[in-house]
């Protein structure tokens, strides 16, 4: 089923969607008549990403044999400078702790004012320490805060993890400017809510005791009980789940934060980079390596993030936000909703992204999964990045022009996406990610001169023709339209005689001579019987 928030179906390329375009479009002199009035219906056709196999979730592994698999034998080799470590944007940081399923994501959410956490009533759904940039408005102003979520101490699960969750619930605590004591109302004080208790006093940070689940109050006494914990002070009773009490959580946060309350947002991120890959493919390595510490969890079990994490970090005086996303895996091996839930959330990450980096595994042959994610990251035009993994494992008889022809077999249509050929691990070559996608951001929102993007048309139609089939095929002129991504509305005689094919030798001459050489483009076709209907039927 199509995605009604995307904008191109593509198993119909002559779905006819409506299309908001500027009044003001003026055509150029010089070119082969005139199109008066107003824009009617618009045809987009998709040039870029063409990929063989139709996108799927129940994705399917593929044996690899393209690199040898003994990896104990394979001698490492330089593959240039060390990534430089990075400090952290210097937003206030805002750490939610507490035991398992007492509603910390919950409350992420509502603070974040969207679905960032996975929300499930099984304890230790959350094990990374989830940070998002969150704006919190109160009468007074509001104040740009980081919000961290992290995984319930006390967790025993079937991977084994809980002293690594509680190891980041530590370095939450080191690294926060305030931390949320959420506790659950209806529990009452349990042993592992001692337990943090005792921490938090070890740790003398500031404090706020959070008694969350009191939907529709009536909780005086039980409220009453959790003054034996001894930090937080007076408890601020809320209900995360429908939003009772909000208000004066979001208040007596910035009150504890050091400074004013801000008139306008701080420091908010300039770009979104989501970061896709199979399970176990480095994802979260390569975070950590761009955050400048270890703000995921790194383990050899596959499947260690269930989140879609966002990690905002600071290069250069430039505020960025990576999405660590749980890697995407094929629907036989999802084990139960919580699994279900991050594959999804995966594939929505990529929709709000600005760039994907799409990362694999040199070591391992590409699989459907990274294939079918490629997809669907260009079907929706995103800018993406082909991030290659344990490059420094590769031996020598493997060299990145042989591994660019090999993408480019397996990933027809993008082979103008750039490849960075890195070591998550070892911090080869990481730092250039960040430099590639502000090259594709900015790329995807260039605008080019009506004037110049008619020459550029010009010269395409004097060197190839779109009639066919006996048939004259008459383009009139070409407007951009949109960036992000870049739209171009070609107004011709009668677009049901303009051929694919010559409609991607055209993006390939606007990929030439534009400044788009590297993100996809979109192409909308509008022709003279469209508009005339729209004015007789207006």
């Amino acid at each position: 089923m199509q995605d009604p928030t995307d904008p191109l179906d593509r198993s119909d390329a002559d779905e006819i969607v409506p299309l908001d375009l500027d009044s003001e479009l003026n055509p150029p002199d010089k070119l082969d008549g005139e199109l008066d009035g107003e824009l009617g219906d618009d045809f987009e056709v998709d040039l870029d990403g063409e990929l063989e196999e139709d996108f799927d979730v129940e994705f399917e592994d593929e044996p690899a044999e393209v690199f040898e698999e003994d990896r104990e034998e394979k001698k490492r080799r330089p593959g240039g400078p060390k990534s430089p470590r990075v400090s952290t944007v210097p937003l206030p940081r805002v750490a939610l702790v507490g035991r398992p399923n007492v509603g910390k994501s919950t409350l992420l959410n509502r603070l974040c004012g969207s679905r960032v956490a996975i929300v499930e009533p099984t304890a230790g759904v959350t094990r990374d320490r989830i940070a998002v940039a969150a704006r919190l408005s109160v009468k007074e102003g509001e104040r740009w805060v980081e919000v961290i979520d992290t995984g319930g101490l006390g967790i025993v699960d079937r991977d084994d993890l809980g002293p690594h969750v509680e190891a980041q619930v530590d370095v939450a605590f080191k690294g926060a400017d305030l931390v949320l004591f959420v506790v659950d109302v209806r529990d009452g004080v349990t042993p592992p809510d001692q337990m943090v208790a005792n921490l938090l006093r070890g740790s003398k940070m500031p404090v706020l005791l959070v008694v969350n689940k009191a939907e529709g109050g009536g909780f005086d006494w039980e409220v009453e009980t959790f003054h034996k914990l001894g930090v937080g002070g007076d408890p601020i009773v809320i209900s995360a789940q429908n939003g009772e009490g909000l208000q004066d959580l979001r208040q007596q946060i910035i009150d504890q934060l050091p400074g004013a309350p801000e008139e306008k947002p701080g420091d908010t991120p300039l770009m979104k980079i989501a970061v896709v890959g199979r399970r176990n493919a480095g994802k979260s390595t390569l975070v950590n390596q761009l955050a400048g510490e270890d703000r995921m969890i790194v383990s050899e079990i596959e499947g260690t993030t269930r989140d879609a994490v966002d990690v905002v970090f600071e290069r250069d005086g430039e505020t960025f936000t990576v999405i660590d996303t749980a890697g995407v895996r094929k629907r036989s091996k999802v084990e139960d909703a919580i699994e279900f839930f991050a594959d999804a959330r995966s594939l929505r990450t990529i929709r709000r992204a600005d760039v994907v980096v799409l990362l694999f595994d040199v070591t391992r042959r590409l699989s459907s999964i990274e294939k079918n994610l490629a997809r669907y990251a260009i079907d929706r035009f995103k800018p993406t990045i082909l991030a290659a993994n344990k490059w420094d494992l590769v031996d020598g008889q493997q060299t990145p022009e042989k591994f660019r022809e090999y993408l480019d077999a397996q990933l027809p249509g993008m082979n103008f996406a750039p490849i960075v050929f890195l070591s998550a691990k070892e911090g080869i070559r990481t730092h250039e990610l960040i430099g590639v996608a502000k090259d594709l951001f900015e790329q995807a929102h260039q605008r080019v001169s009506t004037g110049d993007l008619n020459q550029v048309l010009k010269k395409a139609l004097e060197a190839r023709n779109p009639s066919s089939k006996g048939y004259r095929v008459r383009v009139r002129y070409a407007t951009q339209a949109e960036v992000a991504p870049p739209t171009f509305v070609l107004f011709v005689n009668d677009k049901k005689h303009v051929g694919k094919d010559w409609l991607r030798y055209l993006t390939n001459r606007f990929r030439e001579a534009l400044p788009f050489h590297e993100v996809p483009l979109r192409i909308v076709l509008k022709d003279k019987k469209a508009v005339e209907e729209e004015k007789y039927f207006s």
